[in-house]
């Protein structure tokens, strides 16, 4: 009989910095307590938040993460895989269903196996979206569906600034915001025009050509996913109830929020769309595998990598260049 791997390859982080802290380490595997699933990983992602990880910052995030290093050493939200083992008191799951989801803070999906608790954010994974699709969907899709339809409220009709409509969220956020009916612009470098375009958005600005702050239109809903834009900067061209929405929280967005709240109809939001319950994460979850069929949403992934290259992942994504999704393939 052949011995069972009681062992894994994991990406392990020993501190904040550079991508130095970053490590392939063979470690324990986990067994399944009574509520959780085994599962083998077949596919993770490396985001932005994951960077954000790595470096610490801003410092007020190590409140969550980790003073002095990551208190979850394996970097890594989002996942796809196959049920190895279940614990005895789970009962919506069952070994070789094939599932994906995200682990939110604690993180971990960067190994060849995960234990997560059934309550957590797991689904079945739907037939049309392959390992590298669906490993994805718990960053951009998820948090752009956040933004645009739980806090700015979409509605069809309205005008919907995405800016950053290359990257992870806005590919997503682009497509997402033309299923509710909205007539979208993107943001975008002048290279990647096509490629937004392509996702459906009716018009582009380039941003290395024309600062889109300065626009001769007005818009219901400004999602700026990248951060690097502010309320003030927006606020010109945003109409009587407009809305500046980012997942990047700084201290001046903190200010904005602060002020618009307490005037003007004009408001800047933000929202940590991992604080959410599980319950309600999984919700957004089947909402959106119903986008991906009605409107044959598209999955952008720039490029993969091996376990074994987990750190070259981490510096590509640290550049602030990729397109779409940067995802990590296992057990493969």
């Amino acid at each position: 009989m052949k011995a069972q791997n009681t062992t894994m390859k994991a990406v392990h982080v020993n501190g904040y910095g550079s991508t130095e802290h970053i490590s392939i380490k063979q470690l324990k595997k986990p067994i399944a307590k009574d509520n959780e699933i085994i599962i083998k990983n077949f596919a993770a992602t490396v985001t932005r938040a994951d960077t954000m990880m790595l470096s610490g910052k801003p410092y007020f995030a190590r409140l969550i993460i980790g003073l002095r290093r990551p208190k979850h050493p394996i970097p890594g939200t989002g996942y796809s895989g196959v049920i190895e083992s279940v614990g005895k008191n789970v009962s919506l799951f069952n070994v070789g269903d094939l599932v994906f989801g995200e682990t939110i803070f604690n993180f971990s999906a960067n190994a060849e196996y995960i234990a997560i608790k059934e309550s957590e954010v797991i689904l079945h994974k739907p037939g049309f979206l392959t390992d590298d699709e669906a490993a994805t969907v718990g960053d951009g899709p998820v948090t752009s569906y956040n933004f645009l339809k739980l806090i700015g409220n979409i509605k069809p009709g309205q005008k919907v600034l995405i800016n950053g409509a290359s990257g992870a969220l806005g590919t997503a956020a682009v497509q997402i915001a033309k299923s509710f009916g909205a007539e979208v612009t993107g943001v975008c470098s002048s290279k990647n025009i096509p490629l937004v375009k392509n996702l459906g958005a009716d018009h582009v600005i380039p941003y290395d050509i024309k600062s889109f702050e300065k626009s001769d239109e007005d818009y219901d809903l400004i999602f700026d996913t990248v951060g690097k834009s502010s309320y003030s900067l927006c606020k010109s061209i945003l109409k009587t109830n407009g809305q500046y929405l980012s997942p990047v929280l700084n201290g001046r967005l903190l200010f904005d929020m602060f002020w618009t709240r307490l005037a003007g109809k004009k408001k800047a939001k933000f929202a940590a769309t991992g604080t959410k319950k599980p319950k309600d994460i999984n919700h957004i979850y089947q909402q959106l595998i119903k986008i991906y069929e009605q409107f044959e949403m598209k999955t952008i992934i720039d490029k993969t990598y091996p376990i074994e290259e987990a750190k070259s992942a981490h510096e590509y994504v640290n550049k602030g260049h990729k397109v779409g999704n940067i995802v990590i393939q296992l057990n493969r």
